[in-house]
């Protein structure tokens, strides 16, 4: 145990508290800090910065703030374990600090001089790159009184491009890890993270083949120069995993942080590509290498090609059209270091010339419809402008003109399991290269060669043989009639490939399945790569000339060949006879026909209120997914800015009229969710929503009752109530309301009718939200009543199969219709009779 960590535990009873026992830890990868938001005595933040194996601490009252003009108050106060980092929770009363600590904010530091130098001078200057604080940051020590203890500091926001007038961190309340609140925290809420379906995978790897084929089922993008790397997306937390399984989440840290920020806590898993890209465009490997180096380079970008998870579900299976579909969708809003790779459509030969006319490194070719089998089995191909490979690296020579360095290096691949000798690569090796090289060969050396079969050294040259651990990207012209390399060049190494998995790539034994009748007439010059124009990595002026000129279209950036087009309201509907729910065989045109019979019904309840929708461009079949903000391609919409608590804004969107819900509906969205208010009075809500959730196998008797409970309840209270299915295992009680409240009143008196219900009858009801409270009972959801919390509309289809619809019913159907029994055929059926809700706009009450 530390001496530096002797104060921190002598404070603490770790039989009572479960914060991590003080022990000192060798520091990994880069300086982490971590500030932790902390409700004790007094409410303050614990600022903590790692060195020396521990966490240098100080308590800030009143949390770190982005006005220079702020002059913080920060105590020292002992120094903590590193695994305190990790530690969110309840300090028991009693306990030394006790209260909540919520992780506020983490990620790295680095000292802008010497911190031991700093920390005795009493100025210590630092960079943050975290979450919630980034930039220029200083730590000033005021003169303490003689005899006094305590050290008293100052912590102050330095001038750079993240100064703010105000303090800046007021809106962030809930956890960087977990999403919670203090209170949810202090409750033991759960964690409400879903996880991914598994947590590593083999990549689907493509063959090396002479001719593409023309076929439209194949699909084709950019061969990139860079990394491979799967992200996995849970929670707040990113892993960026190389194909030899090493996390580089440290090394690409901008892009871990820019794809949390993205997934706003969606849980995914991406392939891709990790690339840097020089002044014209083109994915440079060496720049990539540099970078890994000295981590300056401000254009690095993570190119996703394919969706392997998406919210707890395996995408594996699905055919790779569809998943790439759902990634264009997801990555329209991404920030402009995440980018999707786009493809085309066939166009084999002008996609192969283009790229290498283009000084690219070439062509991908992908089945349309197959799923990711993880492994080299034909469904990918690709095809190369230049020949280039890695190969393990089994020792070096050194002339005798030179005195140090690296003459040339001595290559090999694996074959049956033996390592055989593929010729030597003695350019492209520049002074760095040879040094780095130096430096990593020092530990390697052995006496013996790793090859199979030897080379021999050349004359007036040494060789020294190493263990075979390192990977080269080698370029070369060609291989010889003695299966060696030909003008090989070094390219740099490859960290993020297993020596084991280097073979040769050969083009005799990697043949493809084609379509018989391609291989013959194919040639091996490629297609025009639409949307490769890499504009938010920068690569669009290399590429710009490369569109092709066949008639297609892009749609949500894929790239797809015209086709005959509906027009309904004034849009034209794309793909309308796409399949969406494939048990009863209902189109894309039959679901916009549905909403546009149904317009006049469910406008009144749907316009001018904020709208989430939940789109299924595929199909229910497919990944479906929420959106809540407007985008590129959203048409008939209305943005309005929407404020928060703390004066941020942010776009939201809402429809006005017949054209805006069949826009969003050409847009594959199926479900409309609405806020309990009008932009109008947004912040007096007028529709109160009860939704009643069974748990799994009540019988459908009891779920009625709650019904009739909850309508009485409110009926006590000399309150109307609107009835109509869920579309699913519930039924919602609505009640219409004058816009007079707040949003904090209503919330309110939401929960306090469903703390009625649970009072009155325990043994049915709860208003809990959590699953564990609701074994036998019915969940009063009165949570959907808050300012930014949303319902599903009335007459809204619901994305399940059967195509059940949310509608309005008369309450002496209770007891005939079940919450899942209007589908769009009967909903259509029943607009053409009595309109159960008929005077809904007619009885705004008073809420008391």
């Amino acid at each position: 145990m530390a001496a530096q960590l002797n104060e921190y535990n002598q404070k603490r009873n770790f039989a009572r508290t479960q914060e991590p026992e003080g022990r000192t830890e060798a520091a990994q990868g880069g300086l982490r800090y971590v500030v932790q938001h902390h409700l004790a005595r007094r409410d303050h933040y614990d600022f903590r910065l790692e060195w020396d194996g521990a966490l240098l601490s100080w308590a800030v009252p009143k949390g770190p703030s982005y006005n220079t003009r702020d002059k913080r108050l920060a105590i020292r106060v002992e120094e903590h374990p590193l695994e305190y980092r990790n530690f969110e929770g309840t300090i028991p009363k009693g306990q030394y600090g006790g209260g909540v600590v919520m992780l506020w904010d983490e990620g790295f530091w680095e000292p802008s001089g010497d911190v031991a130098e700093g920390l005795r001078a009493g100025m210590l200057k630092f960079v943050l790159q975290g979450r919630r604080l980034k930039g220029k940051w200083a730590l000033v020590r005021l003169k303490g009184k003689a005899g006094e203890k305590q050290e008293n500091w100052l912590l102050l926001k330095e001038k750079d491009e993240y100064v703010k007038t105000g303090e800046g961190i007021s809106h962030f309340a809930t956890s960087i890890r977990t999403g919670r609140t203090m209170r949810e925290i202090e409750t033991g809420a759960e964690e409400m993270i879903t996880q991914n379906p598994f947590s590593s995978t083999g990549v689907q790897l493509a063959q090396l083949v002479r001719t593409a084929p023309e076929s439209e089922d194949w699909l084709y993008e950019l061969k990139y120069d860079g990394y491979r790397i799967l992200a996995y997306l849970e929670g707040q937390s990113v892993r960026l995993v190389t194909r030899n399984g090493n996390d580089y989440s440290e090394r690409f840290r901008d892009v871990a942080a820019s794809l949390v920020d993205w997934a706003v806590g969606r849980t995914l898993v991406l392939d891709g590509e990790m690339v840097i890209t020089d002044a014209a465009g083109k994915t440079d490997f060496q720049a990539l290498q540099n970078y890994l180096k000295n981590p300056q380079t401000q254009n690095l970008t993570y190119i996703a090609f394919d969706l392997l998870a998406l919210e707890g579900k395996d995408l594996r299976g699905q055919c790779l059209l569809d998943r790439k579909e759902t990634l264009a969708a997801l990555l329209q809003d991404a920030p402009k270091n995440l980018y999707y790779s786009r493809h085309v459509r066939g166009k084999g030969r002008e996609s192969f010339r283009a790229a290498c006319a283009a000084g690219l490194e070439g062509i991908i070719g992908k089945k349309a419809d197959s799923v990711y089998s993880g492994t080299r089995n034909g469904d990918w191909i690709k095809l190369k402008c230049e020949q280039r490979q890695e190969f393990v690296i089994g020792g070096y020579t050194l002339s005798e003109k030179k005195t140090g360095g690296v003459s040339s290096l001595l290559l090999g691949v694996y074959e049956s399991g033996e390592l055989v000798y593929a010729g030597r690569a003695g350019t492209g090796l520049s002074e760095a290269d040879q040094k780095e090289l130096e430096e990593k060969f020092a530990g390697l050396k052995r006496k013996e060669p790793p090859f199979q079969l030897a080379p021999k050294p050349r004359s007036r040259e040494e060789i020294t043989w190493l263990e075979p651990e390192l990977v080269a990207e080698i370029k070369f012209a060609e291989w010889t009639a003695d299966d060696l390399l030909r003008q090989a060049s070094f390219k740099g190494l490859r960290k993020d490939k297993n020596p084991r998995d280097i073979k040769r790539e050969n083009l005799d034994e990697d043949k493809v399945a084609m379509d018989k009748g391609n291989m013959d007439k194919v040639a091996m010059d490629g297609a025009a790569m639409d949307g490769v124009n890499m504009e938010r990595a920068n690569m669009g002026r290399a590429l710009e000339e490369l569109k092709p000129q066949a008639a297609v279209k892009e749609r949500r950036g894929i790239v797809e060949i015209n086709t005959d087009a509906i027009v309904i309201e004034g849009i034209k509907i794309s793909n309308p006879d796409k399949v969406i729910f494939g048990d009863s065989e209902i189109t894309k045109g039959d679901v916009i026909r549905y909403y546009a019979q149904v317009a006049e019904r469910m406008l009144p309840y749907v316009s001018r209120r904020i709208l989430s929708i939940v789109r299924c461009p595929k199909g229910i079949a497919q990944s479906c997914f929420y959106k809540k903000h407007p985008g590129p391609g959203s048409k008939g919409i209305v943005t309005i800015p929407v404020a928060s608590s703390d004066g941020e804004t942010e776009d939201y969107f809402y429809i006005e009229d017949t054209p805006g819900l069949i826009g969003e509906a050409q847009m594959g969205t199926l479900e409309f969710h609405i806020w309990g208010s009008r932009v109008d009075e947004l912040e007096k809500p007028d529709m109160m929503v009860f939704d009643l959730d069974p748990d799994e196998g009540m019988d459908l008797g009891r779920v009625r009752q709650g019904v009739r409970d909850i309508r009485d309840i409110l009926a006590e209270l000399s309150l109307n109530s609107y009835l109509k299915t869920s579309g699913g295992k519930g039924y919602h009680v609505v009640v219409p309301l004058k816009p007079a409240v707040t949003w904090d009143g209503f919330h309110d008196f939401a929960r306090r009718v469903a703390e009625v219900m649970e009072q009155k009858w325990p043994d049915r009801y709860t208003s809990n939200v959590r699953k564990a409270k609701r074994t036998d009972k019915i969940f009063i959801d009165w949570i959907r009543n808050g300012r930014g919390a949303t319902s599903i509309a009335p007459y809204s289809l619901r994305a399940r199969k059967g195509a059940g619809v949310s509608m309005p019913i008369a309450w002496d159907e209770l007891d005939t219709v079940a919450p899942d029994g209007v589908n769009m055929a009967e909903a259509l059926r029943r607009i053409g009779g009595n309109d159960p809700w008929r005077d809904f706009f007619g009885h705004h009450q008073q809420l008391k």
